[in-house]
């Protein structure tokens, strides 16, 4: 396929992706939109200028919105036709790349528009599902040698998240507050977290409702989620390390976490799908599934320091999945937890087995005891003030690319 948009071989916003979001176009009105290298198309004005026509089930004008749920919620029969449509449109030679009045109107150039969070996710759960990364932990924290706690390859450990703190990419995070206490202080104090952390994650979001005591197969998952964000999970390591047992985390995840803004469907993703490693002990059946179900999806940090240059920290892969998102959202709704549109499920910290490809800084400098150096000669144990942490994501395979662009955030001090 080609477009008769222009764009360079590496962008992640090729003619195989059409991926969605919401922006502010012209500082003016809001509305849903797809990208196409760096350009950027209302949706909105296509529907109003009849390309959506013959797509049945699309309805009233569902992009004149300030989110995506109202389109998500058709279901995958129309928002693959539309998908679908879109990509027709922009090939060389279609009905659109010779229609000059709709492409002045409903064509933006990146400097024309904002990008906004891309649904309103009413529930968030995180998970806890990359066996290096839980392994790792296991290591720092408890016992070495038994480094997975022993539900771990049973089960996709997960947690109840704040879905109101979820933010674009972009948008500063103040550094939380909250109690500490250090090993080698007797009483715990209360004040900024001195130990604030990443954690490089994938999202993916639900495109349906279901009610109190319906489940989701690991057959039926994939009809159930629309696309994926990247997801920056940021933690505050010594705040979480004296607050979460025996609850699990609290003031230590809920003060932020950064999405990208644009959705990318399954169905872009669907080239760059790869097996699952070897899930060893048998998992239970509601939790087996067929095919390949990982994908794919090479992934990067950097670290920022104010007025610096961007550092290159992590380089990883979601295809390190142990477990994968059929098994995740399967093990949620089996005891009949009710999903709802918009929902978000993020993947728990990604990482792979050589240390440059550890998805937080606690892995990466290894609980503080060895910094990273950046390229201006500072160091850092874990994330100073006015720093900013940008994750990018990517898929490429035989000479086909579909990314994510970036999810972007700079901590800002405690207010």
């Amino acid at each position: 396929m080609k477009s008769f948009v222009e764009y360079s071989s590496d962008s992640d916003f090729s003619i195989h992706n059409i991926p969605f979001g919401v922006a502010v176009f012209n500082k003016e009105y809001i509305g849903c939109c797809t990208r196409i290298g760096d350009q950027i198309i209302d949706l909105a004005t296509l529907y109003d200028l009849g390309y959506f026509e013959e797509i049945e089930g699309l309805g009233d004008n569902v992009f004149e919105a300030y989110t995506l749920n109202e389109f998500i919620e058709l279901g995958k029969p129309v928002t693959n036709a539309v998908r679908l449509k879109i990509q027709e449109l922009l090939l060389e030679n279609s009905i659109l790349s010779k229609d000059e009045k709709t492409i002045e109107e409903a064509f933006y150039e990146l400097d024309q528009v904002k990008m906004m969070m891309p649904v309103h996710i009413p529930n968030y759960t995180d998970f806890y599902s990359s066996i290096e990364h839980a392994t790792n932990v296991g290591k720092m924290f408890r016992d070495p040698a038994n480094a997975l706690l022993p539900n771990w390859k049973h089960l996709p450990v997960g947690y109840h998240g704040r879905a109101s703190s979820i933010v674009v990419s972009g948008t500063e995070i103040n550094r939380p507050k909250g109690q500490m206490k250090p090993a080698d202080v007797e009483k715990p104090f209360f004040g900024p977290c001195n130990q604030l952390d990443f954690e490089l994650e994938m999202a993916f979001i639900i495109n349906k409702n279901t009610e109190m005591g319906e489940s989701i197969s690991t057959k039926d998952a994939e009809d159930a989620i629309f696309g994926m964000v990247v997801f920056n999970d940021w933690s505050a390591r010594d705040i979480q390390s004296w607050e979460y047992v025996p609850l699990g985390p609290f003031l230590a995840k809920n003060f932020g976490s950064s999405i990208s803004p644009w959705v990318v469907t399954l169905e872009a993703l669907e080239p760059f799908r790869t097996a699952s490693p070897t899930q060893d002990p048998e998992v239970l059946d509601y939790l087996k599934f067929e095919g390949d179900k990982n994908y794919d999806i090479n992934l990067e940090v950097y670290l920022q320091p104010e007025n610096g240059e961007q550092n290159l920290i992590s380089e990883s892969n979601y295809k390190h999945m142990y477990w994968n998102m059929t098994q995740q959202l399967a093990h949620h709704t089996v005891n009949g937890c009710n999903v709802e549109v918009g929902d978000l499920y993020a993947s728990g910290t990604i990482s792979g087995s050589d240390p440059k490809s550890f998805g937080s800084m606690l892995e990466l400098t290894w609980r503080g005891q060895n910094p990273i150096q950046l390229n201006n000669g500072e160091e850092r144990k874990f994330i100073n003030d006015n720093d900013t942490v940008t994750m990018k994501a990517w898929a490429e395979k035989d000479g086909v690319r579909v990314g994510f662009g970036e999810v972007s955030g700079k901590i800002i001090p405690a207010n």
